[in-house]
């Protein structure tokens, strides 16, 4: 199965469309992506040419897409590229997908809040205790989770 994946680093173009479909949650959107390079002659960045991918997104990532991303958005998105030609009326067309993986935030050009998704069934079960992460290293025995004994003296 030799299929390409990358990782596109861009900004939210449309509004993320989500539809509720019989094979599950679905959403998707545009990204930009846009070369930026150094003019050395005027000595400052510029923008070259922009490429547009449909980013589709299924199940537990297309309901978040749609709770967290807007229009103007940097995000990074790592997905399986799809190129598609066509010919409309004696013209062919190109138009690459992702089909993401995942989607994140480009914390390099902003701050964000995450927040766990809570799931249906797991919103249904009772809440869990929060597991005591406080103590040190070779405090717990791994296999068992109670605490290793003193070793003995050797006289």
């Amino acid at each position: 199965m030799n299929e390409t994946i990358i990782c596109a680093v861009g900004n939210v173009a449309t509004q993320p469309v989500f539809r509720d479909l019989v094979s599950g949650p679905s959403a998707r959107f545009r990204l930009a992506v846009t070369v930026r390079y150094l003019d050395r002659e005027k000595n400052v960045w510029t923008d070259g040419h922009t490429n547009f991918f449909t980013v589709w997104a299924n199940r537990q990532l297309a309901a978040n897409v749609a709770a967290s991303l807007n229009v103007g958005d940097p995000v990074m998105v790592q997905g399986r590229l799809k190129v598609r030609s066509e010919s409309r009326e004696g013209q062919n067309r190109s138009s690459a997908d992702l089909d993401a993986m995942a989607i994140g935030h480009d914390l390099s050009r902003g701050t964000s809040a995450f927040r766990r998704a809570v799931r249906t069934e797991q919103a249904a079960a009772a809440p869990q205790p929060e597991p005591n992460w406080e103590t040190l290293p070779g405090d717990l025995d791994p296999a068992g989770g109670q605490r290793r004994p003193e070793p003995a003296a050797v006289t």
